[in-house]
């Protein structure tokens, strides 16, 4: 087993303003896939320049951030009794301090944004998509340090020598770090692939089918030992998860997008 490290979540603390963890992982990640974005845009077949990210990073923040609470809401956040909390009390929505973002929910508001971008720069949402969508893991990657950090997320119990007990654990159980197995998978293995996969100009949507394909595969296979809320608990015969649920249109969405990028018949030479 391995000690979990004991990080406190707030990482600075100036009188009763407290900076946490998990909010500069979030600024971190999109700092950094800016930075990415701006290397990738110097490549001929991906002209955007400084000012045109830094507008297209404006609507994925708010796409993310409103995505991923709306998300959360309506898919996580249910009472006792298995009732969507907002129903009885509508401004849980805005009490954005008590946590809770869906990654799901972050990925819906992120197209809605990405299509808005798109129309209002008259490109297709193809094109802006596919060329934002291979530094997206860097979010994820570091949206899921934070996870760790707060010590949230964890899996089921397991005995596999790199188990950690949580502090946030009320059993005090060794667990399946699963935000770790997540970060490694969604995150760096996610990255390195689509960055390898868009060096080269791709039919449209492939990038993004890709990055559906595998994030629903990897997202799918961490939920088996991904503990779920406990206030939904497993959905169907003893395993199934909201997540694993979510994760469903994302991979028929992909695999027939990549069937349709790489399903059309070559063109004919003029």
């Amino acid at each position: 087993m391995i000690k979990y490290p004991h990080i406190d979540p707030v990482a600075i603390a100036l009188g009763p303003v407290k900076v946490h963890w998990y909010g500069l992982m979030y600024l971190l990640g999109f700092g950094v896939g800016y930075w990415l974005s701006l290397r990738r845009g110097r490549r001929d077949f991906t002209p955007f320049n400084s000012q045109q990210l830094s507008d297209l990073l404006y609507f994925i923040v708010l796409g993310v951030i409103l995505g991923g609470r709306i998300g959360y809401t309506f898919f996580y956040n249910y009472d006792a009794a298995g009732h969507l909390t907002i129903l009885r009390d509508p401004l849980v929505i805005f009490r954005i301090w008590e946590g809770g973002m869906s990654f799901h929910g972050g990925l819906i508001g992120v197209i809605v944004a990405l299509a808005w971008y798109a129309h209002s720069r008259k490109l297709t949402f193809a094109y802006v998509a596919d060329f934002i969508t291979p530094v997206v893991p860097v979010g994820l990657l570091f949206g899921r340090i934070g996870n760790f950090i707060n010590a949230e997320l964890w899996g089921a119990p397991t005995t596999l020598p790199w188990a950690m007990v949580f502090p946030t654990d009320p059993q005090q159980l060794p667990r399946h770090p699963s935000m770790l197995y997540e970060a490694f998978l969604e995150g760096f293995v996610l990255l390195c692939v689509l960055l390898w996969f868009s060096r080269k100009p791709r039919p449209p949507m492939a990038v993004s089918g890709l990055f559906l394909l595998l994030y629903g595969t990897f997202r799918w296979a961490v939920e088996f030992v991904r503990t779920p809320d406990s206030q939904i608990g497993y959905l169907a015969f003893g395993w199934l998860t909201m997540g694993q649920i979510l994760c469903i249109p994302m991979l028929a969405a992909g695999a027939l997008m990549l069937g349709i990028a790489y399903g059309r018949p070559p063109r004919r030479p003029a």
